[in-house]
């Protein structure tokens, strides 16, 4: 990749994860006292959609979307049942709220009634406010990925399928997202699946709970999917596996190489997210706005997200974000009495030149509409420098900063899942080229944490890592179908690129596309192998 173009507003910010739909489902209930966590508020829930098996295959085959969707997951076995669950659960700061979601039942011959496995998913970043799950359609009926995705993988091959919209979308009273906090967001799928289990007996087609839980997610998914496993855990609550995929599992060592300029695309959405969740859960982020965001861009952004705002209106020139510049061109100025060599390594990230082959993409974080102020961006800088973490920006001991002072790495680090052992199988998936959540600072991260000496060495029997951007490594290596597959995706988006006058050879279009449209698919698809190997080993 030699040069990568300014972006599409509408290609960059499809780049967070698989980018879903906008509607949600009208209902009479209203809930006028907070409800219990976990309490399912309207049983039987509202059912909103249900294919046979022949009639989804034959949604799929309209599109060619749907078919390339349907080669990956393989032709429905099952019919698929969606209904909308709503339920209890908490925000950040522990306050009572409801949330909604999707519950998902196959329906049809013998492998898709009768006790059934769970699978409990979590979805990936979005910033509309109305993001429904349990909508498979629109009213144009254009299909919504990754609800239809999940949809695919597993309801249709006989999962049950709990996946929540999360506290703060679609109806949910709380009015704001707790972005990548892994205390709330494990609570919140804790509770969507007490409620959708509180939901099977009355279903219009029943099927049981077999006792198999399975946990999976994409991209903030992933994150929440893991941390979901670890609270699970932790509270003696059963657990089959888990495959978090393409998540930023390592989020302090994360924050810190995006700090020393290392921006992912998508950073301009995902920050406002993260520092607003994290102001509600701690309160102390800030003072006042313009502590963080220049003045242009200060006021009301911490209402903003999630919003039925389209993108492309968000990220329009003189719009209430930029489009891709999170930090200034200009390096901040290094305060006085620092030593000599710190306004050279400011310069030197602001922005990196190393490696070549990611400069172009790390120069797409920098110009003079930033978002965040360079006075912001040096005092988060001077305490990584001062309390740096284990693997950012030099591989040590691989663990979180000891003792950060910064409010921002303070909660990164409490949000950080460097911080447990699996005791059941665990898959992470993703791919080594992901411009949005970098594969070396979160999975491969990750694998060494849990594959190193004492205290995560017994976690190393227990963990597969698959990188599908990757070849096979044998003539029987069980994932060679997704690395074959991810591979013949990604060649055909650069060749419709360069057939569409893409003069790159296709290398811009591959990572606007990398981590919301190729990879997912094929993770998915291997989750769910992974998922059926644990279960014919009788793990």
């Amino acid at each position: 990749m030699k040069t990568i173009p300014l972006l599409s507003i509408v290609a960059a910010a499809c780049l967070l994860a698989a980018c879903g739909g906008d509607d949600s489902v009208d209902s009479p209930v209203v809930v006028d006292s907070p409800p219990a966590r976990g309490a399912l508020i309207q049983n039987p829930p509202a059912r909103t959609a249900f294919f046979s098996a022949g009639d989804f295959a034959a949604r799929l085959n309209a599109s060619a979307s749907g078919r390339s969707l349907l080669a990956i997951a393989g032709t429905p076995k099952c019919g698929v049942d969606v209904q909308y669950i709503r339920y209890g659960t908490v925000g950040g700061a522990n306050e009572s709220t409801d949330a909604t979601g999707a519950l998902m039942t196959p329906s049809g011959g013998p492998d898709c009634t009768g006790s059934r496995p769970v699978v409990l998913y979590a979805h990936g970043t979005t910033t509309a406010k109305s993001y429904n799950l349990a909508n498979l359609v629109d009213e144009n009926g254009a299909a919504y990925s990754e609800a239809v995705l999940i949809a695919a993988m597993y309801a249709a091959q006989g999962f049950i399928v709990v996946a929540p919209n999360y506290a703060g979308y679609d109806t949910s009273k709380l009015a704001y997202h707790p972005y990548l906090n892994a205390d709330q967001s494990s609570k919140d799928m804790m509770d969507a699946l007490s409620a959708a289990r509180k939901a099977l007996p009355g279903l219009i087609q029943p099927v049981q709970d077999n006792g198999k839980l399975f946990i999976t997610g994409y991209s903030q998914g992933g994150h929440v999917a893991m941390a979901t496993h670890k609270a699970m855990q932790a509270a003696g609550q059963s657990v089959t596996a888990s495959a978090p995929m393409s998540g930023p599992y390592a989020l302090a060592a994360f924050g810190d190489a995006v700090y020393y300029g290392n921006v992912n695309l998508g950073s301009t959405l995902f920050t406002p997210l993260l520092i607003n969740s994290y102001q509600k859960a701690y309160g102390n982020i800030y003072s006042q706005l313009t502590d963080i965001y220049e003045p242009a861009y200060a006021t009301g952004i911490d209402t903003l997200l999630p919003t039925n705002t389209p993108l492309s209106t968000l990220l329009a020139p003189g719009g209430k974000l930029p489009q891709t510049a999170l930090f200034s061109r200009t390096p901040p100025t290094a305060p006085a009495g620092s030593p000599p060599s710190l306004q050279p390594t400011l310069n030197a990230i602001s922005p990196p030149t190393t490696p070549p082959e990611l400069a172009p993409l790390f120069a797409l974080g920098f110009g003079t509409s930033n978002l965040i102020t360079n006075s912001s961006r040096l005092n988060y800088l001077l305490d990584a420098l001062a309390h740096p973490d284990g693997a950012v920006p030099a591989l040590t001991n691989a663990l979180p900063a000891a003792s950060p002072a910064n409010p921002m790495r303070v909660a990164a680090k409490k949000n950080d899942l460097r911080s447990w052992t699996p005791t059941r199988p665990v898959l992470l998936c993703a791919g080594s080229g992901d411009p949005t959540v970098f594969y070396n600072v979160n999975t491969q991260l990750m694998q060494g944490f849990w594959t190193s000496p004492s205290p995560a060495a017994p976690a190393a029997s227990l963990l597969t890592v698959l990188n599908v951007d990757s070849a096979p490594t044998s003539a029987s290596d069980p994932y060679a179908a997704a690395k074959a597959g991810f591979a013949q995706a990604k060649a055909g988006t650069a060749q419709a690129a360069v057939a569409a006058g893409a003069s790159d050879g296709g290398a811009s279009a591959v990572v606007q596309a990398y981590h919301g449209g190729l990879v997912p698919p094929f993770c998915n698809a291997a989750a769910r192998g992974f998922f059926q190997q644990v279960t014919a080993a009788g793990l």
